[in-house]
């Protein structure tokens, strides 16, 4: 397919990017790696004795993994759900997943859930677990609340996981109202982070994050035919209502994989899937993994400039990601208006 081919060249310098970065991300730090010294200590491999080895296979090269993990998840999430909702303002986060991630976190957290045992009482090991869970009930409620008929319209998904979102930031915000001990553990996670990654968190989420992206790939078709609205999809064969609920279960899975084991790290899905498309138009065949390469190559290096910045302390990765990704995307925002590219 020649428009195919004229636009590899960005998914290869997109991948290129997301290369330079990882190099960049396990290099940099408080201990700094040469390129040299880099190759060195990869080559010898994990069982490698030494401090530097230590530092950089159980603490530099997870840490890293887990943050292209969550860039790919989150970029390829907003990537469907703006094609799903035909609406770049759309994010992962547009239909409930991250509020409800919010509160089953915070309910571990506070021991809500578990007779008070909390964080100090070991439960922040739970805490991946209770995020996706609330991410994923949150994404059932807001289908549910939109069925009319059988039917779920994009315009009442929207209202609904609104509507969720704002009960359920509220339900998040009378919980630590009324657990102030465990304030400090719930705002960091509310902030977004990395810290603290190990290979058990990368071996938790990769396995939804490989199974939500090979599913989001068998997606760029239905979302090219929905560019049409869904009235045309349907004449051209397309069954809209299962291929809507599948795009919401795939979105979900990989926003939840990634917020469960990051906390709430915003406008990676909202700038990500935004950027690949001016650059290389709405064909969903490109934006989807293009805006997983990107979301990856963003949180690599906001990650990097969060544990860098102010070393030895360390920036909330979500602070860095809304610093940048905010007036990024309003410069982008009022660019496309003022050249009328949005309605």
């Amino acid at each position: 397919m020649p428009r195919m081919a004229s636009r590899r060249p960005l998914l290869l310098a997109l991948a290129g990017a997301l290369l330079a970065s990882v190099v960049l991300g396990v290099a940099a730090g408080s201990v700094r790696f040469a390129l040299p010294e880099l190759w060195h200590l990869i080559a010898a491999g994990p069982a490698a004795a030494g401090t530097d080895a230590a530092i950089l296979w159980q603490i530099r090269i997870p840490r890293v993994a887990l943050a292209a993990l969550v860039g790919l998840s989150l970029g390829a999430a907003g990537a469907i759900l703006q094609g799903l909702f035909r609406n770049p303002m759309a994010d992962p986060y547009v239909i409930g997943v991250s509020s409800g991630a919010a509160l089953g976190a915070v309910l571990a957290m506070t021991g809500v859930i578990a007779g008070g045992a909390g964080w100090a009482g070991g439960l922040a090991r739970l805490v991946p677990a209770a995020a996706f869970l609330g991410a994923v009930g949150a994404l059932v409620l807001v289908y549910l609340l939109a069925r009319v008929d059988g039917h779920a319209p994009v315009t009442y998904l929207l209202l609904a996981g609104v509507a969720v979102s704002s009960f359920l930031s509220s339900a998040v915000s009378l919980i630590v109202y009324f657990h102030p001990d465990r304030l400090k553990p719930v705002y960091f996670w509310l902030l977004g982070g990395l810290t603290g990654a190990d290979w058990a968190q990368v071996g938790l989420v990769a396995p939804y994050a490989a199974l939500g992206l090979v599913a989001a790939g068998t997606l760029v078709r239905p979302l090219n035919l929905l560019l049409s609205g869904e009235e045309t999809s349907h004449h051209l064969g397309l069954n809209v209502e299962r291929e809507k609920l599948y795009a919401l279960a795939v979105g979900a899975l990989l926003a939840a994989a990634a917020v469960s084991v990051s906390g709430m790290i915003g406008f990676v899905g909202l700038v990500a899937p935004h950027v690949v498309r001016l650059l290389g138009g709405p064909d969903h065949r490109v934006v989807v993994p293009g805006a997983a390469l990107l979301g990856a190559v963003f949180l690599v290096l906001a990650d990097t400039v969060a544990r860098t910045a102010i070393a030895p302390l360390e920036l909330p990765v979500g602070v860095v990601t809304s610093l940048v990704g905010g007036p990024f995307f309003l410069y982008l925002l009022r660019t496309r208006k003022h050249a009328g590219d949005l309605d």
